[in-house]
């Protein structure tokens, strides 16, 4: 199966590295990976032009957009800027952050799960943190959700569900539209993935009300925000943020904010939702 790789990086001369050399050790190589250099002002460029000259797979796009981390947009504005340089010829389609470290197996392994069930739309594996000298697995791993840090996705399926949603809640939204269209979703808990950096270490002031909008904007309806942000921010610790994520449900909702999905994608995920919580009260 021929594996294509984008992988947005801002700032991130610490860690890319660290990920090309271990996508270059895989036992299974990527066909093609382009690594977007988003308006960094570190030492990425060089880092990754030095990959480039050593490996022929391996491509660089500089791009600028807003010194502003604003999660979802500019990740994904990111990501199409090097979808725009591939061509068609792949089978597989990744989104990677530049801050991880995969197994030597773990696009054999990736891509055997895809050729074993050819319903399979989505696939990966788990993301271990750092914590005390030792890998554990991120507090924000759900074995029913595939993290925004490594996504992998049938061609067919990628196509299906119309890419990737430039707006934070893009990596949730994708599996509803996936599972809406019929495909199957998977998640490897062998393939052990190292995670360098914490999600959400650099969000900022001005992103806190995004995830709440993002809620809104998949039709979640109040309830199942209520019970989603609760959720959430029990995970991350911190009562403050689930009142950030309610404010920005309604924010969203007084201003009007344009959907990411249709009236009947939206019932679909709001009975999908419904149905996990009853499955997990049972």
């Amino acid at each position: 199966m021929n594996f294509y790789i984008i992988i947005p990086a801002h700032n991130e001369y610490i860690y890319i590295g660290k990920t090309l050399q271990s996508l270059a050790e895989q036992s299974f190589l990527p066909k093609k990976v382009v690594v977007v250099n988003d308006n960094s002002t570190d030492d990425t460029k060089a880092i990754v032009e030095a990959y480039t000259r050593q490996y022929d797979w391996i491509t660089l796009v500089n791009s600028k957009s807003s010194d502003k981390h604003l999660p979802g947009s500019k990740i994904i504005h990111a990501f199409n800027k090097g979808l725009d340089t591939l061509d068609n010829n792949y089978d597989i389609i990744c989104k990677f952050d530049a801050d991880l470290i995969f197994p030597k197996h773990y696009l054999e392994e990736i891509s055997n799960h895809f050729k074993t069930n050819l319903k399979l739309g989505m696939a990966s594996g788990f993301c271990y943190i750092e914590k005390n000298g030792t890998w554990v697995l991120e507090n924000l791993t759900n074995k029913d959700h595939i993290r925004g840090a490594l996504k992998a996705y049938r061609k067919d399926c990628f196509k299906e569900i119309g890419q990737l949603k430039p707006s934070m809640g893009w990596d949730t939204v994708d599996e509803l539209l996936a599972k809406y269209n019929g495909w199957e979703i998977l998640t490897d808990k062998s393939l052990h993935v190292k995670h360098l950096k914490p999600t959400g270490q650099s969000y900022n002031k001005a992103s806190k009300y995004l995830q709440g909008k993002a809620m809104y904007k998949m039709r979640y309806g109040f309830w199942i925000t209520l019970i989603s942000a609760l959720k959430l921010a029990y995970k991350k610790g911190s009562f403050r943020l689930f009142r950030d994520y309610i404010s920005g449900y309604f924010k969203a909702k007084s201003s009007k904010s344009e959907f990411l999905v249709s009236k009947h994608e939206g019932k679909f995920i709001r009975k999908l939702r419904w149905n996990g919580i009853f499955d997990k009260l049972k």
